[in-house]
């Protein structure tokens, strides 16, 4: 990494620029267009540049500082949509399978087609640092944040997750669509502590909606114990949706420990959510469009059970490093407890090998498959893999790739 020191400064502060750049062939089968292979920005991690910056206030106080922006290295832009493109799952865009009359449709597509424009990543408001952007204050009794931050219930899953949430194997990417967990979330307040091989943090995220306090809010915490070949941990995320209403909450549990010449992870997570965000607007939208407020009101419950959630995930793996190599095999899988019934499963394996300390070469080959009204396709860290042609249809995924961490 570089470092830049300001001449002003005391040689105490500094600020670092950081960055990966990955990049590679993504092949993927099952897709409505039939089997796409293109190249890809974001195969085993996203790619993304930032700044990190620390003064030593003395007497155990650091000021601290971070801005992290997204960047496809394959195109240049901030943001990246997926290779099924605005297509929504069928559950999604067919009248009969929300339980409407066939006479629907047109409000049905209507709907479905402002959904669609919204998938992949960074895609509505292409921040610039989009990835995180907050400041803190370290202090001999733990840590204060504010800004756009990991949460806490996310950071358990890539802690217990045996791919690091890296790839298409990681468990996240197996309930990408729709979001099952909140990776991000901006104007948090998150306070942490380290001590001992304990880490832990409680986080309030603010919803800023002028005259309603709790809507949008989100609420986390987690904690986690390394020991001596062992750990342990658990998270929590819970998000109000932009009425204020409970919307996605997530349970997390995850252990691994060190078994022979590698380490074994398993994790455990619950989704619910019985109020899916940004779907209360969807009745006036079709009113403006023309529709009677009894079918438009009709129309918007029925995408509001269709996306609720009520699941279980399990994920299990092991993974091996052997001076330049390392190797991972993982499964996961999804118990869909909705109406839905859109369980899947994916497993595979990935290998990596370092050229450097800096730079390595990486192969992953995926099996998604999926059954009732599962409808999906696997991506990668920093991107979605969106739906494949049909419900139940399988998707299989390798992809080669290059990062290089500077």
């Amino acid at each position: 990494m570089a470092s830049i020191t300001a001449a002003q400064e005391t040689p105490t502060s500094n600020v670092t620029i950081y960055g990966i750049a990955d990049v590679g062939i993504n092949h993927v089968t099952g897709l409505k267009q039939g089997t796409v292979t293109q190249l890809a920005s974001g195969v085993m991690e996203g790619s993304r540049w930032g700044l990190k910056g620390s003064e030593d206030l003395g007497g155990g106080m650091r000021a601290l500082f971070t801005l992290e922006s997204r960047f496809e290295i394959d195109t240049g832009a901030v943001y990246n949509v997926p290779a099924s493109g605005a297509q929504v799952p069928d559950r999604l865009n067919t009248a009969t399978l929300m339980g409407l009359p066939a006479t629907a449709q047109p409000l049905v597509n209507a709907v479905a087609g402002a959904l669609g424009s919204r998938f992949g990543v960074n895609v509505a408001d292409k921040n610039l640092f989009d990835r995180q952007a907050f400041m803190g204050l370290v202090t001999p009794v733990g840590a204060i944040m504010a800004g756009r931050q990991y949460t806490p219930g996310y950071v358990v899953s890539a802690t217990f997750d045996s791919m690091h949430g890296e790839s298409s194997l990681a468990l996240g990417q197996l309930v990408s669509v729709p979001a099952s967990f909140t990776i991000r979330t901006s104007n948090a307040l998150q306070y942490a502590v380290q001590a001992s091989g304990l880490s832990a943090s409680l986080m309030v995220a603010a919803g800023e909606v002028a005259g309603n306090n709790s809507a949008n809010r989100l609420l986390g915490a987690m904690a986690t114990y390394k020991g001596t070949g062992f750990s342990l941990g658990a998270g929590y995320n819970t998000q109000n949706n932009e009425l204020g209403e409970k919307g996605l909450t997530n349970t997390l549990l995850g252990a691994s420990v060190d078994i022979g010449p590698g380490s074994f992870s398993t994790m455990y997570a619950t989704i619910k959510d019985d109020h899916p965000a940004d779907l209360s607007s969807v009745s006036a939208l079709l009113v403006s469009k023309g529709a009677s407020a009894a079918s438009a009101e009709a129309v918007q419950n029925a995408f509001i059970r269709a996306v609720q959630q009520d699941a279980r995930l399990l994920h299990i793996g092991y993974r091996i490093r052997s001076g330049p190599h390392t190797f991972t095999v993982a499964y996961n899988t999804m118990n869909d407890r909705t109406a839905n019934n859109a369980d899947r499963d994916s497993y595979g394996a990935a290998y990596t090998y370092a050229l450097s300390k800096r730079t390595d070469l990486n192969a992953v080959l995926t099996r998604f498959n999926n059954s009732g009204a599962s409808q999906l396709a696997p991506g990668g860290n920093g991107f979605l893999g969106g739906v494949t042609a049909s419900a139940g249809t399988d998707s299989n995924s390798l992809a080669l790739a290059l990062r290089h961490r500077f």
